[in-house]
């Protein structure tokens, strides 16, 4: 895990709620420990984890003005200067412009600006500290600085709610430790924080001026040609096969193993550039790009063989669940697109050990939890396969397809012409019965009246929903395991909605995460409230976004990058230009995606590229719930979660049973109390703290506790970890 950390304090820090000077000669000063200092008081910044040279660049133009860059970034020096020179003025917005995925720090006189990305992929966490403000990009370090607790309350909002920005806020899994939501700065002087946001947004009464869907998707190609150059440009990394113990080196020739996969039984990625291949329109876009663009996807000469010197594709073949005709169609495409002569196509055939829930007792702890822990080991045994600089399609979803809210969007702007083609589409989706006729009425009416609905309406509505009567018992808020496309469109056609695990969340912890709703209705939204459809893409993005940096965590390959190209400012941005009525309309995330290989000269596409299919993933799932049933009873036999109040174990342990078994269960809200589950135990679990000095804490985040039962009369909110 790599993350940047900092503090800022007050002028008068010498005092005694003052902040030790690093530089200082005495050896009580606090440092995370196996850090690279990049300057110092009065207000320092670190570089922790693996940092690659070229990942951390440091500009300065006078001692009090300077500007850090950590991550991948394609301006220049003198574009960095000009940022920095801009951002000396106010004009934040220019250090989020150029491409990549990156964090940049900007220290001009006593002002210190943070920015986060607009998805989210790369937060950024605050906390108060000894008189002064600390900053992160990991909230765990945080938290180990203040010695803080679990924030039981959060867990609770982000089962219940997971894609509601209403219910968790600003908070995170630990109590003290903020985050900044996406599209924002932090900015820091003398100590005290303010948050800012640096996107300029649109008003809800006048609809934002629409561009040329022509022009639209030309900005799409031009802004994920370049973020995919932006990579290509970079230097190459190879992993060092000379170090460590014999057993890590290449053994040489084996009887039956080629040298991929000698290096994916180490562990040990490619060199050079490779990229996920699994037949679908994201990384099928992603692959291509990288092997046609100017100059070598791989390996320079010199270094490697041959076949290094070209893109390695990698698909994943699952042997253990199959998945049909629609697999079998998947793989065909992925071939098809792999056969061209800078790509070196190489199928990751895996059986019942990288199922899902399969290696739950291994992994390394994450900063926070997320449904991905539970195939972590199924990712990691794709990724082992890679190369060490990767691209996955993640995030093309979220910010190319129009989520079902914009209809309401839509109907607001009065544009009802362009529901035609996506309510027909939908009619069709579940196939003939009596009641397609009905649809498009019912899907309209839903969209109006979502569309009459305030945001205060809709969030108290969410509210009440999570304390109807039955509502933590089976059958209460949250989609079924059997919904079809038409009821999935109509859930989502809400401001707010209860997530998939809040059936079996407590009653309790339910009332919880509805008092936290109510609050955030009667508060003025953070900044100019924004239209439903909007509002709602925004909050899947950040979601989405969020897991992703938690999947890299969990299923982190050592010497490896992870490359999404889809959650780049730029792309984002390219992204959210293109006029809702093309979103809306059925196959428009294919439809662009194949304009931006056209206009990069990629014209011939295998049939049947484009099409979606979910139904392997949930194969994949209930298959690997069966077959680790055994270990996931045993797991919530005692579980913290039960500690906490959060549910009742064996409800959980019913629901897993019979989800086992075929009941049509939302796969996705157990996934995600297992997540949850797994994610706590290797928190209290864990050994050692990220700082050291004598100063340092003397106690971690939530160190060698345990969640102590509820007791009567106590109110949830103060559930707490005992040291």
């Amino acid at each position: 895990m790599r993350w940047l950390v900092g503090w800022s304090r007050t002028s008068a820090g010498s005092g005694p709620g003052g902040l030790p000077d690093p530089e200082g000669p005495d050896d009580a000063n606090v440092q995370p420990v196996g850090a690279q200092l990049l300057w110092g008081a009065p207000a320092p910044l670190w570089a922790v984890g693996d940092w690659r040279p070229d990942e951390v660049r440091v500009i300065q133009t006078d001692p009090t003005t300077r500007l850090a860059v950590f991550g991948r970034c394609g301006a220049s020096d003198d574009a960095l200067r000009a940022g920095l020179v801009a951002a000396r003025g106010g004009a934040l917005r220019h250090l989020s412009a150029w491409p990549g995925s990156y964090t940049a720090v900007a220290q001009v006189g006593r002002r210190l600006t943070v920015l986060g990305d607009l998805a989210g992929a790369r937060p950024v966490f605050h906390t108060a500290w000894s008189g002064g403000t600390a900053y992160a990009t990991a909230a765990l370090p945080l938290a180990d600085l203040v010695e803080a607790q679990l924030d039981v309350g959060h867990l609770a909002a982000l089962l219940a709610c997971p894609d509601a920005p209403e219910a968790l806020g600003d908070s995170t899994p630990y109590t003290g430790v903020r985050r900044v939501p996406p599209g924002h700065a932090l900015i820091l002087r003398d100590g005290a924080r303010d948050i800012t946001g640096y996107e300029p947004t649109t008003s809800l009464a006048v609809a934002a001026p629409q561009r040329d869907a022509a022009q639209a998707m030309d900005g799409v190609r031009d802004a994920l040609v370049e973020s995919v150059r932006t990579r290509l440009a970079a230097p190459r990394h190879a992993p060092d096969y000379g170090a460590g113990t014999p057993e890590a080196r290449d053994p040489g020739p084996v009887p039956g193993m080629g040298p991929a996969q000698r290096r994916a039984a180490r562990g040990a990625p490619a060199p050079g550039i490779g990229a996920d291949l699994s037949g679908g329109s994201a990384s099928g876009t992603l692959a291509l790009l990288a092997a046609g663009l100017p100059g070598m996807p791989g390996t320079p000469h010199g270094l490697g063989t041959a076949a290094g010197e070209r893109l390695q594709a990698v698909t994943f073949n699952d042997l253990a669940t199959g998945g049909g005709r629609a697999r079998e169609a998947e793989l065909e495409r992925a071939r098809a697109l792999a056969a061209g002569p800078r790509l070196r196509h190489v199928i990751v055939a895996a059986g019942t050990e990288a199922l899902p829930y399969a290696g739950l007792a291994d992994g390394p702890l994450t900063d926070e939890p997320c449904p991905a822990l539970v195939d972590a080991a199924r990712h990691r045994h794709r990724l082992a396969a890679g190369s060490a600089d990767h691209f996955v399609g993640h995030g093309a979803r979220q910010v190319l397809d129009a989520h079902p809210a914009r209809l309401t969007d839509l109907l607001m702007d009065r544009r009802r012409r362009h529901l035609l083609r996506p309510v027909s589409a939908l009619a069709r989706a579940d196939g003939p019965s009596a009641h397609s006729l009905f649809v498009p009425f019912t899907v309209y009416r839903a969209a109006r009246r979502l569309a009459r609905t305030t945001y205060r309406e809709g969030i108290e509505a969410a509210a009440d929903a999570l304390l109807r009567a039955g509502a933590g018992e089976n059958g209460g808020p949250g989609t079924t395991g059997a919904a079809g496309a038409v009821d999935a469109s109509l859930a989502a056609l809400t401001w707010c909605r209860p997530g998939p695990a809040a059936r079996w969340l407590t009653g309790e912890a339910l009332a919880e995460v509805s008092v936290r709703l109510h609050g955030a209705a009667v508060r003025p939204p953070a900044g100019p409230l924004q239209r439903p459809g909007e509002r709602r893409a925004a909050a899947a993005l950040g979601r989405h976004a969020a897991d992703h940096r938690v999947f890299e965590q969990a299923a982190e390959v050592r010497g490896q990058r992870l490359h999404a190209p889809f959650l780049d400012n730029q792309v984002v941005r390219a992204c959210r230009a293109l006029p809702e009525a093309l979103r809306v309309q059925p196959g428009a995330r294919a439809s662009v995606l194949r304009a931006v290989l056209a206009g990069a000269g990629i014209r011939e596409l295998p049939p049947g590229w484009g099409a979606t299919s979910h139904a392997s993933h949930a194969a994949a799932m209930r298959t690997g719930l069966a077959a680790s049933l055994g270990n996931l009873l045993e797991l919530f036999t005692a579980p913290l979660l039960a500690d906490a109040g959060l549910i009742e174990a064996h409800v959980v342990r019913g629901a897993l049973c019979a989800a086992a078994e075929g009941a049509a269960l939302p796969l996705d809200g157990l996934a995600e109390l297992v997540a949850v589950e797994v994610w706590l135990r290797r928190l209290l679990a864990r050994r050692g703290t990220c700082w050291t000095g004598s100063a340092a804490p003397r106690q971690r985040a939530a160190a060698g506790g345990v969640i102590p039962p509820r007791a009567q009369g106590v109110p949830f909110g103060t559930a707490q970890v005992e040291p």
